[in-house]
């Protein structure tokens, strides 16, 4: 299992477009066979702040995912919205036992 948190600030003005713009990519992402989870999260305190969080079956999966088409368009579609770049740290499975993740 491999799980990223990708931390990302976007313009004021493109909040709404950000959100729905992940979202769309999101729900491609979770039909691919090598992610387990894709989930949006957008700061409570602060609107312009999301989070994503990857859970990708095998290390692999990630390069598959970013050879996609919906990720390519989402890239594409943010690229300018972001306030600054976006941050990713990648981490190892601990709890659940990878099995756990459906």
């Amino acid at each position: 299992m491999l799980i990223v948190h990708v931390q990302i600030r976007v313009k004021r003005e493109s909040v709404e477009a950000f959100r729905e713009a992940s979202i769309e990519n999101a729900r491609a992402s979770v039909k691919e066979p090598g992610i387990a989870r894709f989930d949006v999260l957008q700061d409570a305190a602060d609107d312009t702040r999301f989070a994503l969080v990857e859970v990708y079956r095998r290390a692999e999966a990630r390069a598959e995912h970013r050879a996609t088409a919906h990720y390519a368009k989402w890239r594409d579609t943010v690229a300018e919205m972001m306030a600054e770049p976006r941050v990713g740290v990648e981490y190892h499975n601990v709890y659940p036992i990878d099995e756990g993740w459906g």
